[in-house]
């Protein structure tokens, strides 16, 4: 048995690692043109939150303790919103978030992010403060939102100024990428490879993401998850991303981003997914995150996503809408 001990920024994690002797003798697996080969099908499901709480400052790892007890928090607060709705409790007041799901519906995971024995305490790794860098003046760069400030528009009035998750284009939360974040369900992805191009299946909304390999952006138009090439940086997979659709926005960003990730095969069950985002016109500097992307058995299947088959909710938004302004138009 190795002990493995890691100090970070004054912090000493103690990892003991009973399959460290087989980690030792992994050997990369590769396709027939030598390439590192991350086939198969993963999920990033974690509650790791995106930027870190205030509270750890520039900690970036929990103790092994730490981690035990933030997801026994998790569990238990699931097994506490799956209990049964009360049938006699009162109707919502007027006006009050009745929320769209109950806890049956999400799979969010209850596990911390765990990279190297490394246990986050945030998704965003730089800067050291684990928090987005905002310019000063980033709010309402991005397109819908000037759409939204034009004078007389509201944002009800038309599907194109909803999100996109809304009306089925894209997953919400930038779980189609990228980057490719976790959500609160459908955190799975299928990754599939030949020497020309990598193909990764998102489940959510059944996006497909198809980057060719050593070629030049040549999109002549935006598209939804950008115009992505991708090359081989030694066993990293790296791709860049620019050209992204002007409605497509994570964290403010507008179509001027410029977004580079990173695949690492760490071990024969995990790939350590990194991304740096680069706007200008929205953050001070450069971000980077990182996530796990855990193996799923090979026994596992991504089924069809069917969104707008069962996309109630969009129109009964605008339609709402409709009747609200119908309702204020008509003399008290």
């Amino acid at each position: 048995m190795q002990i493995l001990l890691n100090i970070f920024g004054g912090m000493t994690v103690l990892c003991v690692t009973a399959g460290s002797f087989a980690a030792e003798n992994w050997s990369m697996p590769r396709t027939p043109d030598g390439s590192p080969d991350l086939q198969g099908i993963w999920s990033n499901a974690s509650q790791t939150p995106l930027e870190r709480p205030r509270e750890f400052g520039t900690t970036g790892f929990l103790t092994l303790e730490q981690k035990e007890a933030q997801e026994a928090e998790w569990r238990q607060r699931g097994i506490d919103r799956s209990q049964p709705s009360d049938p006699n409790r009162d109707a919502p007041e007027e006006g009050e978030d009745v929320g769209g799901y109950n806890y049956f519906w999400t799979d969010r995971g209850d596990n911390v992010i765990e990279i190297n024995g490394e246990y986050r305490t945030s998704i965003v790794v730089d800067p050291p403060s684990g928090q987005i860098p905002f310019a000063e003046d980033w709010r309402g760069k991005d397109f819908r939102s000037q759409l939204r400030a034009m004078p007389g528009v509201n944002e009800y009035d038309g599907p194109e100024l909803r999100p996109l998750g809304e009306r089925c284009l894209l997953s919400f939360g930038s779980s189609s990428g990228p980057p490719m974040m976790p959500v609160m369900y459908n955190n799975n992805y299928q990754i599939v490879q030949t020497p020309d191009h990598i193909m990764i299946l998102v489940e959510m909304a059944h996006d497909a993401r198809i980057i060719p390999m050593n070629a030049q952006h040549a999109a002549a138009y935006p598209k939804w998850m950008g115009d992505s090439i991708g090359r081989w940086e030694g066993d990293t997979l790296v791709v860049e991303t620019i050209g992204m659709h002007p409605y497509q926005s994570f964290s403010g960003y507008t179509e001027d981003v410029k977004i580079t990730e990173y695949f690492d095969l760490i071990n024969a069950d995990k790939i350590r997914y990194r991304f740096t985002i680069d706007d200008p016109a929205v953050y001070s500097r450069e971000w980077s995150g990182e996530v796990a992307m855990n193996r799923r058995p090979a026994e596992d299947r991504i089924y069809e996503y069917a969104c707008h088959e069962g996309n109630y909710a969009f129109p009964g938004i605008l339609g709402g809408a409709r009747r609200l302004e119908q309702q204020e138009a008509v003399p008290n």
